[in-house]
């Protein structure tokens, strides 16, 4: 008898005891804190411990020759988003990596007089078959040091129909948003619901004719599209529904995605990182914005020379040190390295103010040669254009007009 009595209390123990488990379990993951910390759990089963980096790519094709997510059509069929997204299990923690569409880099393959890094995509899906994302996610993993463990290619009506599929997006528009060129996108300011048509002219934004600071060149641009990836990224794997709302959506988005990653391997991927929180990780800046004027560059493309173009010329050991929490090894852009600042000379035409915070950035050999002139223009020694870069970028001002000349120092016209 005691033996039974035992026997049934220890089960009864054990049933309450499971009972308890699982009220504290739910209770825990309905927190947030509880969604993190069982969202790390799953994406420690799923995906191991080392981070897998995806490549996201939006391709600008539009029209009926656009069905294809690797399609041309018309816009060039370029690169108009390119964000790695490194998914950490280790820490439950997705980091958007945002690079730069216009980023200067060496194509030494083609003949492409405006080599920027948006355009391999392009070259890429011109081949058949189409080697687009491939090129991409070479040159990315060259400028990231980074591994790609794969890719994902959207277009603009895939994303649209993304959107559409959660139900739309709630977004809060800091201030007044009017371009009516480009994106046609035409907002007031305030917390508002967008549908998919609505959320990608909002994200294409670069040009605000609105009248004041926001959104109004590439890399506020970038900071829009990581904030609208994030919020559909929010309601895709919300934790309460991810488990049925990603196979779905997956499902659906078959057709209007390319990517090398299997669809089982994307589901779970998708749920292992439920509830994670997102971070951008913006590579360059404003000051690596600038317009380079025709000029001969060794190695740049076939042909060696560039057409003028706005570009982004960003530095690779500012670009290493910012992903070097992440392991990166190198960043690679294939482009002249830069000089020294100490090795540079600079002849400014510009204020007392510009003169000390060159000084402060390391250029020892600077003549101050007269007053501003307004020209935002940096002109440098022809066999030297890494000097020309060096100088624009400690400018600082963005959309520095940049050229060549038959000179030997540096001359800056603020």
């Amino acid at each position: 008898m005691r033996t039974d009595h035992f026997s049934f209390d220890r089960k009864h123990v054990i049933i309450i005891g499971c009972l308890l488990i699982a009220l504290i379990g739910v209770v825990f993951f309905l927190s947030k804190p509880g969604r993190q910390y069982a969202g790390g759990v799953a994406a420690r089963l799923t995906m191991g411990n080392r981070p897998t980096n995806i490549l996201l790519i939006a391709n600008n094709a539009r029209s009926v020759a656009a069905d294809n997510p690797l399609g041309l059509g018309s816009a060039a069929g370029q690169a108009d988003v390119i964000l790695l997204a490194r998914l950490d299990p280790g820490t439950h923690t997705i980091y958007a990596i945002t690079i730069p569409r216009d980023a200067l880099v060496a194509q030494p393959r083609w003949h492409n007089s405006v080599p920027k890094i948006k355009t391999l995509f392009f070259m890429g899906d011109e081949e058949t078959p189409p080697h687009g994302p491939q090129y991409l996610a070479k040159a990315v993993s060259e400028l990231t040091g980074l591994p790609i463990d794969g890719y994902i290619v959207v277009n603009f009506a895939g994303f649209t129909k993304a959107v559409d599929l959660v139900g739309g997006l709630t977004v809060d528009v800091k201030a007044r948003v009017y371009d009516p060129q480009n994106s046609h996108a035409d907002f007031q300011p305030g917390v508002q619901h967008m549908d998919g048509a609505q959320a990608l002219a909002f994200i294409r934004v670069r040009q605000n004719e609105a009248g004041n600071s926001y959104r109004v060149n590439d890399y506020q641009r970038m900071q829009a599209e990581v904030e609208v990836v994030g919020l559909l990224r929010n309601k895709l794997l919300d934790p309460l529904h991810a488990a049925t709302l990603v196979p779905r959506f997956v499902a659906h988005m078959k057709k209007d995605v390319a990517t090398n990653l299997p669809q089982d391997r994307l589901v779970q991927l998708g749920l292992a990182m439920a509830g994670a929180p997102v971070y951008q990780v913006p590579l360059g800046s404003v000051a690596d914005s600038m317009v380079l004027a025709p000029a001969a560059i060794a190695g740049i493309n076939r042909q060696g020379r560039i057409d003028e173009a706005a570009y982004d010329v960003l530095d690779p050991d500012n670009v290493h040190k910012q992903l070097a929490q992440f392991g990166s090894q190198w960043s690679r852009t294939g482009l002249p390295q830069p000089p020294r600042p100490d090795s540079v000379h600079v002849r400014l035409y510009g204020s007392t103010h510009m003169a000390l915070h060159l000084e402060h950035l390391g250029f020892r050999h600077i003549t101050r040669a007269g007053d501003p002139t307004g020209a935002n223009e940096v002109i440098y020694p022809s066999a030297h254009p890494a000097s020309g870069w060096l100088v624009a970028r400690a400018v600082g001002t963005g959309n520095v007009y940049v050229r060549p000349d038959d000179i030997d120092e540096v001359v800056v016209y603020e």
